[in-house]
C-alpha cells in the first residue's frame, strides 16, 4: 500500500525535564540538541535528516520507548519497513501504552508480509481507532493480509466496510474492486470444480466468453445449458446479445435477425423480460420500423417502468411519430430517473423545441451541453468484466445541437 502513516512526533522538549532522562550534563546537552534536530527536521519533512538524528539519540538513550516509536515511524515514512519494525517492537515493549506505535508496527509487519502476526493488530485499529487515516491504512492493510492467508471471505466482509466508509476514495475502490473481483473469480472456479457439467457453470463459461469476445464459444456454451434446460430464463437473451455483438464486427443481417429470434424465443420462455423486449425495440427503431418499436418499447415499460434506457427509446419513437405530447411524458420520467443522461436531456429538447416551449428547450439544451462537455473531458472508460446487458440509447450521428 503507498499511503503513508503520520509520524508520532512524540519526542518533545518536556520529555527531557525533570530527571526523566538522566547523565552527564554534556549528554543531557547532547540529547536536547539531536531531540531538537529531529523535530525540526519531521515538521519540514526531511526524514533523512530526521533519521540521523533519532538514530543519535537512540544511541544516547535506547530504554525510551517514544525516541524507538519515532525511528520507528520515520523508517516506515522511508518505506524500510524491516528496520521499522524492530524499532516499533521494542518501543511497545519498553511502553505498553504506545497505541499508535503499537498500530504501526501491525502495519509495518503487514508490509514485511508477517500477515499473521499483524492481523490482531490491524482489526483493532481497523474497528476501534478513531483516526480516519489511520483506520484506512488498517483496513487496506487488512485486505493484503487476508489475501495472503487467503482468508477471502475476511477480505471481501472487510472491503465492503472500507466501501461504506470511503466510498470516493479511489485507492480504496482500486484495491476493494480486486477483491471483489478475485472472490468472483474463485467463487467460479469452485463452480467448475463442483459441478463441472451443471447448467450454472456453462452458463457462467458463456459469459466469461462473451465478454471476451469469443461469440462462438459463447453461443456454444449457452446453448449447452439449453439442452439441459430448454426453459432456462435468460438464456436466450445471452444469445442474442452475443449475435447482436458479433454483428458489430461482421456486419452480418444473418448475425442480426438470429438476434431478434433470440430476444423473440426469451419473450416465449419469459413474458416479463423487459430487456428483451428493449432489445428488439431498439434494432426495430435503428432500422426504421417505428411501428415495431413502440410496440416492443410499450411492453419493456410495462414490465419494468423505471427502464430508463426504455423511457428514452419509447420517448424517441413516439416523436419521430408525432405523437410529440405523448413522447414528453417518457423523457420527462427518463430524465427524473437518471438527470445525468445527456441522450435523454437531448432527445428532452428537440421534443419542446418541437412543442414550442421556448423556456424548458433552453432548460434541456443547457442540461445537454453541461453533461456533454463534462463526458468529453471525462477519461475514457470501458467495461472491465462484463459486456453491457443492453445497448445503451446514443445520439444519432450529426444529429447534435
Amino acid at each position: 500500500m503507498r499511503s503513508q502513516f503520520p509520524v508520532f512526533l512524540l519526542v518533545c522538549a518536556g520529555l527531557f525535564g525533570g530527571g526523566r532522562l538522566q547523565g552527564q550534563a554534556t549528554q543531557a546537552d547532547a540529547v536536547s540538541r539531536y531531540a531538537e534536530e529531529g523535530q525540526s527536521a519531521l515538521a519540514e519533512g526531511r526524514y533523512a535528516d530526521a533519521e540521523r538524528a533519532f538514530e543519535k539519540l537512540k544511541a544516547l538513550e535506547p530504554a525510551v520507548a517514544e525516541i524507538r516509536a519515532n525511528l520507528g515511524a520515520i523508517y516506515f515514512q522511508e518505506r524500510k519497513y524491516d528496520k521499522a519494525v524492530p524499532e516499533l517492537r521494542q518501543a511497545v515493549k519498553l511502553k505498553p501504552s504506545l497505541a499508535k506505535a503499537s498500530t504501526l508496527l501491525s502495519i509495518a509487519l503487514s508490509e514485511t508480509g508477517n500477515y499473521k502476526e499483524a492481523i490482531p493488530g490491524l482489526e483493532k485499529g481497523f474497528a476501534l481507532g478513531s483516526d480516519a487515516q489511520v483506520k484506512r491504512m488498517c483496513g487496506l492493510q487488512l485486505l493484503r493480509a487476508y489475501s495472503g492467508l487467503h482468508q477471502d471471505e475476511k477480505a471481501v466482509r472487510t472491503a465492503l466496510e472500507l466501501g461504506h466508509l470511503y466510498g470516493q476514495d479511489p485507492e480504496v475502490l482500486y484495491h476493494t474492486g480486486r477483491i471483489y473481483g478475485n472472490f468472483a473469480y474463485l467463487t467460479m472456479k469452485k463452480l467448475g470444480a463442483v459441478a463441472p457439467d451443471s447448467v450454472w457453470r456453462n452458463e457462467a463459461a458463456g459469459e466469461a466468453y462473451q465478454s471476451q469476445g469469443a461469440y462462438e464459444q459463447a453461443i456454444s456454451a449457452y446453448e449447452s445449458v439449453l439442452k439441459v434446460d430448454p426453459a432456462m430464463p435468460g438464456i436466450h437473451f445471452r444469445i442474442g446479445r452475443a449475435y447482436q455483438e458479433r454483428f458489430r464486427t461482421t456486419r452480418s443481417d444473418n448475425d442480426m435477425a438470429s438476434a431478434i429470434t433470440e430476444y423473440l424465443l426469451e419473450l416465449k420462455a419469459d413474458p416479463t423480460n423487459a430487456s428483451a423486449a428493449y432489445q428488439i425495440a431498439e434494432i426495430h427503431r435503428t432500422h426504421g420500423d417505428l411501428s415495431s418499436a413502440e410496440k416492443y418499447f410499450r411492453m419493456a415499460v410495462e414490465q419494468y417502468p423505471d427502464f430508463q434506457e426504455a423511457q428514452v427509446g419509447l420517448g424517441s419513437t413516439l416523436s419521430a411519430l408525432d405523437k410529440t405530447s405523448e413522447a414528453l411524458a417518457h423523457l420527462e420520467k427518463a430524465v427524473r430517473l437518471n438527470p445525468e443522461d445527456e441522450v435523454a436531456w437531448y432527445r428532452l429538447s428537440q421534443v419542446q423545441r418541437k412543442l414550442g416551449n421556448t423556456q424548458e428547450l433552453q432548460r434541456a439544451l443547457a442540461e445537454y451541453q453541461r453533461l456533454h462537455e463534462k463526458a468529453k473531458q471525462a477519461p475514457p472508460t470501458q467495461e472491465l468484466f462484463s459486456p453491457a446487458e443492453i445497448t445503451k440509447q446514443q445520439i444519432e450521428p450529426n444529429s447534435e445541437p
